[in-house]
């Protein structure tokens, strides 16, 4: 594989990953002490160790904070509409098997609205890795009650705590049918870039949650203090327990978060279901799209020619 050439060793006072940046788009949109920087350090760590050809690396977002993630990489990028992140993530798969598809959304965007398209996608084992950073409310509009806001919290539209039952975004993957599955806080970076690469090399559909700080909406709203503390909170509350049971990974408002590697299987694609079932359908009447591909390029070198 060939592999995009990164700076090495980095200038002082440079970004060593600056070469997956769109540096001319910076500063960023996100508020001071967010946490979506931190994720996406971690991904372009990830991304720099993953012997990726980068040209063949796309990476796709919805709307809200995470959402702008896209806009900001030095890759093929696309932003999408609200919701529809994953949708678009599988048309582009399919479309072209070689490249390496990578969602990078929010809370709200991929598991509310876009929930139906989450669990679809993992059962049928569509080869993506979905990076989604829980801040545990809707950041962008206002701070409104998302589905992974725990019991108890204050939100803008529940002042008194909330009272709907929160997703636990791990169990929902994996039981989905997702083939990895990681959960880790911001504050555990080392940990997160070494999940994040795993998921990269994982075929099918591969999960990272990354447990986030709202400092301006959430935090405010349920007097967490600052983005220090909150990284304090982190460590305090955070349980490394790689392989821990599905039922034991919600989050309680103040409680433990179970963090670490929660799955990692091996089960066929959903392309690879395909070629498979209809090869047995069809036999050499069957051509599967990488060798369709391969002889559209041909005949595009002889017209070219």
């Amino acid at each position: 594989m060939s592999v995009m050439p990164l700076k090495a060793p980095p200038e002082e006072g440079s970004y060593p990953w600056e070469d997956l940046l769109r540096t001319d788009r910076l500063p960023h949109i996100w508020c001071p002490e967010c946490g979506i920087g931190v994720a996406v350090s971690c991904f372009t760590a990830a991304l720099s160790r993953s012997e990726l050809d980068m040209d063949k690396v796309a990476i796709v977002s919805g709307i809200g904070c995470t959402g702008r993630v896209a806009g900001y990489m030095r890759l093929d990028s696309f932003h999408t509409t609200h919701g529809r992140a994953i949708p678009f993530a599988t048309g582009l798969k399919m479309a072209n098997p070689k490249l390496k598809v990578v969602v990078f959304s929010g809370d709200g965007d991929l598991i509310s609205i876009g929930g139906n398209h989450f669990i679809h996608a993992a059962r049928r084992n569509v080869d993506m890795t979905v990076i989604c950073v829980n801040n545990f409310n809707y950041a962008m509009t206002g701070g409104q009650v998302g589905p992974t806001t725990p019991l108890g919290a204050h939100c803008s539209t529940t002042p008194y705590g909330n009272f709907e039952h929160p997703f636990s975004l791990p169990a929902l993957a994996a039981s989905s049918g997702a083939v990895f599955v990681s959960r880790w806080t911001t504050l555990q970076a080392r940990r997160l870039i070494k999940s994040i690469d795993k998921a990269l090399r994982k075929p099918g559909f591969s999960f990272v949650e990354v447990i986030s700080a709202c400092p301006t909406l959430y935090t405010r709203k349920n007097n967490l203090g600052s983005g220090l503390d909150l990284m304090r909170a982190f460590r305090d509350r955070s349980e490394i327990r790689h392989d821990a049971p599905l039922d034991e990974l919600a989050i309680d408002f103040g409680g433990k978060i179970v963090v670490g590697d929660f799955v990692d299987i091996d089960k066929p694609t959903y392309m690879d279901a395909i070629d498979s079932s209809m090869e047995t359908a069809l036999g050499e009447n069957y051509a599967r799209i990488d060798a369709l591909q391969t002889v559209l390029a041909e005949r595009r070198a002889l017209r070219d020619t």
